[in-house]
C-alpha cells in the first residue's frame, strides 16, 4: 500500500523528463534555429522589396521607363507578353495585306493625281485668259495677299453679331491695318476698324454700319449686302437691298450663292457670302430684296483669316 503514491508519482513525473530530453535534442535544436532563421529571411526579402519599390520611384520618369522596357526585354514571359503578343499579330496582319489590295491602291492615287493634274492646268489656262481679257477690258488685277491666322479672344455677348476682337496687332504682324478683310474657309465674316499693338476689332456683316456689294446668283445681279431688322440678326440672316437687274424679281431663287462684287476698294470680288434664303415680293418699284443666310457662322466664331492685302 505504501509503494502507490510512489509508482503514480513516477508516472506523473516521467513527462517532464520526456519534455526535457525533446528539449535538449539536438534535431530539435536544429529545427528551432531554422525556423528563426526562415523568419529573418522573411524579413530581409520584404525589406529588399520595400527598398526596390521605393528607389523605383525616386528614379526620374524616363530612366524608370528605361528600365521597365529592359526588364520586358529580359522576361517577356512575365511582362506584357499578352500585349507582344497583339502587336506582333498587328504587324503581322499589316505585312500580309494582298498585293491585289496594294496595286489597286497604287492606280488609284495615280487616277487621282492625273485628275488633280488636269485640273490644276484647266484652272492655269482659265486664270491666263481671265488675264488677257482683264488687259483687253483696261480692268485693274484683283488685289494680291496673304492670309492670316488668328484668335477670337473677345466678344460682347450681347452683341455678339456686331464686333469680335482678334489676337493681331500691328506689332505682331506686319501689314496690319484697318479696312483688312476678315473671312473663315466658309466665307466673309467682316472687316478690321481698330487695330493696336496686340490685337485688333473686327466689325461683323451683322453690324447694320457695314455694308457690301454682292453679286447673287449665275446672272450676277449686284446688291447692297445690310444687316438689316433685329429680328433678321437673331435669326442669323442678312438682307440684300437694291438688287435692280431685268427681272430681278423672277431671276432670283432661294439657294443662289451670294458673293462679294469687288468694287468699294475693301473687299476682293468671289468671296463667299452666304445663300439667298426666300425672296420678298413687292408691290411696286423696280428694286428686289432678298434675304440671306450667311456662310460664316457668326454666332460662333472661333478662328478667322484676315486677307493682307499689298
Amino acid at each position: 500500500m505504501t509503494q502507490a503514491p510512489f509508482a503514480q508519482a513516477n508516472k506523473m513525473a516521467a513527462p517532464s523528463g520526456n519534455a526535457a530530453g525533446k528539449k535538449n535534442d539536438p534535431a530539435c535544436r536544429s529545427r528551432g534555429r531554422t525556423g528563426e532563421m526562415l523568419k529573418k529571411t522573411d524579413y530581409i526579402t520584404l525589406v529588399m522589396v520595400v527598398l526596390s519599390v521605393v528607389v523605383l520611384l525616386s528614379l526620374p520618369s524616363r530612366t524608370a521607363d528605361r528600365l521597365k522596357l529592359a526588364i520586358n526585354g529580359l522576361f517577356p514571359p512575365l511582362f506584357g507578353l499578352a500585349a507582344w503578343t497583339h502587336e506582333a499579330a498587328a504587324k503581322a496582319g499589316d505585312a500580309l495585306t494582298p498585293r491585289g489590295e496594294l496595286l489597286r491602291e497604287r492606280d488609284m492615287l495615280r487616277t487621282n493625281n492625273q485628275v488633280l493634274t488636269i485640273q490644276l492646268q484647266a484652272a492655269a489656262a482659265a486664270l491666263r485668259e481671265n488675264e488677257q481679257y482683264r488687259q483687253m477690258l483696261k480692268i485693274p488685277p484683283p488685289k494680291q495677299g496673304t492670309l492670316q491666322f488668328a484668335r477670337v479672344i473677345a466678344r460682347d455677348p450681347e452683341t455678339w453679331w456686331r464686333s469680335v476682337w482678334i489676337d493681331l496687332g500691328s506689332r505682331t504682324t506686319p501689314g496690319m491695318r484697318t479696312n483688312l478683310p476678315v473671312r473663315t474657309a466658309e466665307g466673309l465674316v467682316g472687316k478690321v476698324v481698330v487695330v493696336g499693338e496686340t490685337h485688333s476689332q473686327v466689325l461683323l456683316l451683322g453690324d447694320p454700319g457695314l455694308r457690301v456689294a454682292v453679286l447673287v446668283g449665275h446672272g450676277g445681279l449686284n446688291g447692297t449686302l445690310t444687316a438689316g431688322s433685329a429680328w433678321m440678326r437673331e435669326n442669323n440672316m442678312l438682307d440684300i437691298e437694291n438688287l435692280f437687274g431685268e427681272a430681278a424679281d423672277r431671276t432670283v431663287h432661294p439657294g443662289d450663292e451670294v458673293v462679294t462684287w469687288g468694287e468699294g476698294g475693301v473687299f476682293p470680288g468671289g468671296i463667299p457670302v452666304g445663300k439667298v434664303v426666300d425672296v420678298p415680293r413687292k408691290e411696286y418699284g423696280t428694286a428686289t430684296e432678298a434675304r440671306v443666310r450667311p456662310a460664316a457662322h457668326l454666332d460662333a466664331l472661333q478662328n478667322v483669316w484676315v486677307m493682307i492685302l499689298r
